[in-house]
């Protein structure tokens, strides 16, 4: 049994422990939380110390937190996140990268590599994270274990820390899909659940990978065949007035920028903080992004996200990668990744810019890591995808 000293999900020196419920779906369980998340009484502290040196104590618990600690489920701590939830790649400057027990060397991937390295190394049954850009489906499949990315707003975000309003949501990891959908039951906001519609396969989502990953991730989908039938074959980005996947991922890029300024642009201005040089390189762009670039980049947005809704309506399915590779070594050189980040936004942006569900399900294995498949489901059929987790976990396929 591993502890928490060796894998370094949690934030250290901060001791959080909330009982929970003694009855609800979710009693007997733990979880961690990212620290993104406020408790109160506790210091959020967002993966900088500066941050948390200019912030005072929570006054309230995030009410995704409380829904959890409602249902029966018990905190057991705050987890790192890479600093302002503001990247991929899963390693800290000032705390460290977590460790990946399933890919031993590599990075979890972040934002939410505390959440996703402690659900990976048992240490908690589930853990809650957030979902930006990619912040909950890259580290799933990196450390081989569920991920959701629930449908936008489904979640309250109340008490979280915000990065990008209108891209933000709180997702969630398991190593079991049946846990992970109790989770769902417990966190998301109630919708109708349509039966699943066609299943649909992104070629060009699916190009945006190298050969060996595309072949693992097709193998993935034939598994699915048996759920869900043979998938059409579609390219994602192809309508009129779209310029493909490449300018998709510059209008989410573009979009992210104007709103993490806009929520941190006076903070930083003020206090100065001391950030590790990615993070530092990538707010000092975003402050350059101009006002007309953003205003041009909304409309598109909209057009994006109605040709989204209408490829998935009635219930359909989108067969994606959830990330471009396998975890990369850590430690690894700035240009490999800035490579891997730039592939993962052709990929993220697809539920990102449309407001989607999108679940990782770790189906794949390449070189004897973890690879996760991805599915995007139409707005408020976040279920539809927990059950194929559910199913996929009690051995319906795969």
């Amino acid at each position: 049994m591993v502890t928490r000293q060796e894998i370094g999900a949690f934030v250290p020196g901060i001791e959080v422990h909330l009982d929970g419920a003694a009855k609800g779906p979710l009693a007997g369980r733990n979880f961690a939380a990212k620290d993104i998340f406020d408790v109160a009484g506790t210091v959020t502290g967002c993966g900088n110390p500066d941050w948390a040196r200019t912030h005072g104590p929570a006054t309230a618990t995030a009410p995704a937190v409380q829904r959890l600690l409602d249902a029966g489920a018990t905190l057991v701590g705050k987890t790192i996140t890479e600093e302002l939830a503001f990247s991929l790649t899963g390693e800290n400057a000032h705390y460290g990268a977590p460790v990946n027990v399933n890919a031993p060397g590599r990075t979890c991937g972040g934002s939410s590599s505390g959440s996703a390295s402690a659900v990976a190394a048992g240490l908690v049954d589930f853990a809650i994270g957030s979902d930006t850009a990619g912040s909950v489906r890259v580290p799933a499949s990196f450390c081989g274990i569920f991920g959701l990315r629930p449908t936008h707003g489904r979640v309250p975000l109340d008490n979280v820390m915000p990065l990008a309003a209108s891209l933000d949501t709180v997702g969630w990891f398991a190593r079991d899909g049946a846990l992970l959908r109790e989770v769902g039951s417990v966190l998301l906001d109630p919708a109708p659940k349509p039966p699943a519609g066609p299943f649909l396969l992104a070629e060009d989502a699916m190009a945006v990978v190298d050969d060996a990953v595309r072949d693992a991730l097709l193998a993935a989908v034939d598994k699915l065949c048996a759920l869900l039938g043979k998938p059409k074959k579609v390219a994602v980005s192809d309508f009129a007035g779209s310029s493909g996947l490449a300018r998709w991922a510059h209008v989410m890029r573009t979009v992210q920028a104007g709103e993490a300024w806009a929520t941190h642009g006076a903070w930083i201005t003020e206090v100065k903080p001391k950030f590790g040089d990615a993070i530092a390189e990538r707010f000092a762009a975003v402050a350059q992004v101009a006002a007309t670039d953003i205003a041009e980049c909304l409309p598109e947005r909209e057009a994006i996200a109605d040709h989204i809704a209408e490829l998935l309506s009635g219930g359909a399915i989108l067969a994606v990668p959830a990330a471009p590779s396998i975890a990369p070594l850590r430690g690894s050189p700035p240009d490999v990744l800035a490579k891997l980040r730039g592939d993962a936004q052709l990929i993220t942006c697809i539920a990102g810019l449309a407001r989607l569900p999108q679940i990782s399900l770790p189906l794949c294995e390449i070189d004897g890591c973890p690879l996760a498949l991805g599915l995007v489901a139409g707005s408020g059929n976040d279920g539809i995808l927990l059950d194929i987790a559910a199913e996929m976990s009690a051995g319906a396929f795969g």
